[in-house]
């Protein structure tokens, strides 16, 4: 059986009530995000504003072109996916059920995509250039007991990673 592969549902509401549902749902949600725009260039503004707490932590990663970074999950922490350079391929697999969604995002569908816990992700990149993910979590990373099981990228039998034409 092919594995049936859904797009994250989108909201235009306020950052923790789109938390909330990803939570509620235990699915993906993607918050499209309107750039604003003038004469000297143009910026994503107010970006997770509200959903920020002390116990989260900011991170920055590129990923180079051809790379798929597959699977990882948190039993706790909420990740706040948004690509800020070139385009991701974002993949998330609930394992309860075998529900797989897929999100291509970054400079020309700009958004941040929650992912909650406990679901599988990862991401590759689209096109010829590396990619920059922009990542807030809810919990810091602990060294001493990491919230992360991981396995390997090919695992989600079925699982596009390669681009898809046609």
């Amino acid at each position: 059986m092919a594995l049936e592969i859904r797009k994250p549902t989108s909201l235009t509401v306020p950052w923790d009530e789109a938390q909330q549902r990803a939570e509620a749902e235990i699915e993906p949600v993607f918050v499209p995000v309107r750039p604003y725009a003038d004469d000297r260039g143009w910026s994503l503004m107010n970006l997770l504003a509200g959903a920020m707490t002390d116990q989260g932590q900011i991170n920055f990663s590129m990923q180079y072109p051809g790379v798929v970074k597959a699977w990882h999950r948190h039993d706790k922490q909420t990740d706040f996916w948004i690509c800020a350079i070139g385009h991701l391929k974002a993949g998330m697999w609930r394992e309860s059920d075998g529900v797989a969604w897929m999100c291509v995002f970054g400079n020309r569908n700009p958004g941040v995509l929650i992912i909650p816990p406990p679901l599988w992700h990862g991401a590759a990149t689209v096109g010829p250039d590396s990619a920059g993910l922009l990542y807030y979590v809810t919990h810091a990373y602990d060294a001493g007991h990491p919230d992360e099981h991981r396995r390997p990228w090919d695992s989600v039998e079925g699982f596009p990673w390669a681009t898809r034409h046609g």
